[in-house]
């Protein structure tokens, strides 16, 4: 009977943290940030398209939530956007003023389709701040790859192991980091983690977004 109890509250807490982690209407927030972000800048299908080096039809089919992007993708919309990818998952304007708390149940979950990671935007949305917080979960064996460059903004980035081990490579260098390790970088050069261990690693990204310094006309 203890066997069959443990089954079933084993199986319980999967299925839980597996509804936890589904945000149906993520994808409708997703499309809806694209499109209000790429409107604020005055740019086109075809402009954006050049800027990210995502198809102008793949644009198309997340600002329609016809697609479930990667998050791959969502980078490099993000880059030519010019903004940190945190941005993607911020609620869009709904008239009323944000809150400066986000409650655990409203933080938006995200997992990624092509590696399986899980990302929770901590950080209150819409509420106005340089500052994000992203919490991941990270499988064993999985690996994302940013083809992240340089932004109209420039994205300081810090992330901090909670759990497990993970591999981080910013440009050439590379980076092992365990539980309580923090490594600071700036967003603007390729960037991949890696989890090459038999144990899913837990991680906290503190993202900050400054402007570019004014240029000096000579």
């Amino acid at each position: 009977m203890r066997g069959k109890a443990f089954v079933l509250l084993s199986y319980w807490t999967l299925m839980s943290s597996i509804k936890e982690a589904d945000s149906p209407d993520l994808g409708a927030r997703i499309a809806a940030r694209a499109r209000e972000l790429r409107a604020a800048r005055g740019y086109t299908l075809d402009v954006l398209a050049a800027k990210s080096g995502v198809s102008r039809s793949a644009i198309s089919m997340i600002e329609r939530c016809a697609t479930s992007p990667t998050a791959v993708v969502l980078e490099k919309l993000a880059t030519g956007l010019g903004v940190p990818m945190a941005s993607l998952f911020d609620a869009p304007p709904a008239g009323e003023s944000p809150s400066p708390i986000a409650r655990r149940s409203t933080q938006p979950r995200w997992r990624d389709p092509q590696s399986g990671y899980s990302r929770r935007n901590v950080s209150p949305s819409g509420w106005p701040s340089p500052m994000r917080i992203v919490e991941v979960d990270f499988p064993a064996g999985a690996v994302v790859a940013y083809e992240t460059a340089d932004r109209d903004v420039t994205i300081h980035q810090q992330v901090w192991v909670l759990s497990g081990q993970i591999e981080v490579a910013v440009g050439e260098q590379t980076h092992q980091l365990e539980a309580g390790d923090c490594l600071a970088m700036r967003v603007d050069q390729p960037i991949t983690f890696r989890n090459d261990t038999e144990r899913n690693a837990r991680y906290a990204v503190v993202i900050v977004t400054e402007p570019l310094p004014a240029r000096r006309i000579s």
